[in-house]
């Protein structure tokens, strides 16, 4: 019998089809709620951290902490554990840890347009509009950051799911139905092989959330059989280094067969790259362009620029609350709160952060506006990426010139 895996956005009752679904299939209901606490107590993390992990943002330090590569390792393994059965109905984040090479679980996508959703929660939640809106929001963000973290795809690519129930045009008791039906169909029984992925998906679970607790930037796939144990980070001492991992694997119950090689994502540095000691430790961009935003995130950090990333001005606002960045790197037209709003706020509670303009709809008034209101720098789309990074450290320089002399505008 299946696995049955929900993912899905808030205000669309996915709690609601889920207990139906495990209720009339007669299949164990697994809630988000009781994996995080079952990998809090083995792991001794709260589950408040947990949560974060999967619904936040990074913070600037989890450069140097690690914390969401770490929680997210140990809600994997946990997850991994908890799926060796079938008959389970699991609704939440962590069922896009599910490897797609596990035949036996049915993929489902519960969402609704943003309308629908903020029409939901202020009908049935008592929320105000704005209220609701701004939820909303925010839940998109992080199923958006969910969704691309662990798979590099946006939360509603179709190749995620085997289906997409769109809430705003469906009965909850027809998304119930869909799902139970499909759940019951010969392609969703489990084999030997889709249960051999299953247990090498726990295999590669355990030995990822071993090696990321003793501070080892990888990760661990099972590919055809094997584990590959992939270095998220450049090691000048390579194959001393391949020895440490393949050993510490070799401590783990039930793997074998390691090969470990780099990331696509790891660049090699050239003999003749600089070092620049002026560069921004704390980096934050807003851009509601999700692919866009995270290509240039990744182009930076080819240029030893880390980065946070935001989708829109509310998260930026909370964000620039809670953690002051260096440099903001910020476009203008986004839902919500548009750029120039967020340049005013920031500029009048935290005007030593040092904001870039990049934006694909500038005009020479937006521009004298941003500049008025203080905008270090206006540069449009598409950017020069070395243009950009030279803006960067100018604007840093700014930022820790400020910091020797209060007085420097």
């Amino acid at each position: 019998m299946a696995i049955i895996s929900i993912f899905n956005g808030d205000y669309c009752q996915a709690d609601e089809i889920s207990e139906d679904v495990a209720a009339g299939l007669g299949y164990t209901l697994l809630t988000e709620k009781a994996l995080i606490d079952s990998a809090a107590e083995k792991y001794g993390v709260s589950s408040d951290k947990l949560q974060k992990a999967m619904y936040g943002a990074p913070s600037f330090l989890n450069n140097i902490t690690h914390e969401k590569e770490k929680h997210s390792a140990y809600l994997q393994e946990t997850t991994a554990l908890m799926l060796q059965n079938d008959n389970i109905v699991f609704n939440g984040f962590a069922s896009l840890f599910i490897p797609e090479n596990i035949s036996h679980v049915l993929r489902v996508f519960i969402i609704a347009s943003r309308e629908h959703r903020t029409e939901f929660a202020i009908k049935n939640h008592g929320l105000s509009e704005r209220e609701a809106d701004k939820l909303v929001r925010k839940n998109e963000n992080a199923c958006t950051r969910w969704a691309h973290y662990l798979t590099g795809k946006a939360a509603w690519d179709e190749s995620l799911y085997d289906i997409i129930i769109p809430m705003q045009s469906t009965t909850k008791e027809d998304a119930v139905r869909l799902i139970s039906d499909n759940a019951a169909k010969d392609a969703l029984k489990t084999t030997d092989e889709s249960r051999k992925a299953m247990a090498d998906f726990a295999a590669a679970s355990q030995l990822k959330s071993e090696l990321i607790k003793n501070d080892h930037s990888v990760d661990v796939v099972s590919e055809n059989g094997e584990l590959n144990i992939y270095l998220m980070k450049y090691s000048m001492r390579f194959d001393s280094y391949k020895k440490e991992l393949e050993e510490l694997a070799g401590s783990v119950t039930g793997v074998s067969n390691i090969n470990v090689k780099y990331h696509h994502s790891v660049s090699l540095p050239s003999m003749t790259r600089r070092v620049d000691i002026d560069i921004p430790s704390k980096v934050l961009l807003v851009d509601d362009e999700i692919e866009y935003v995270h290509t240039l995130s990744e182009r930076l950090k080819t240029r030893q620029f880390d980065s946070s990333i935001v989708y829109d001005g509310e998260e930026a606002l909370d964000v620039v609350n809670e953690e002051e960045p260096d440099v903001m790197i910020l476009d203008l037209k986004m839902p919500g709160i548009d750029g120039i709003e967020v340049l005013r706020k920031v500029k009048k509670t935290n005007p030593n952060i040092e904001v870039i303009i990049v934006t694909g709809h500038g005009s020479v008034k937006e521009k004298e506006l941003a500049t008025e209101l203080g905008a270090f720098a206006y540069l449009e789309k598409p950017v020069d990426i070395e243009v950009l990074t030279q803006a960067m450290q100018e604007a840093y320089k700014k930022v820790e010139s400020r910091k020797q002399d209060p007085d420097i505008e």
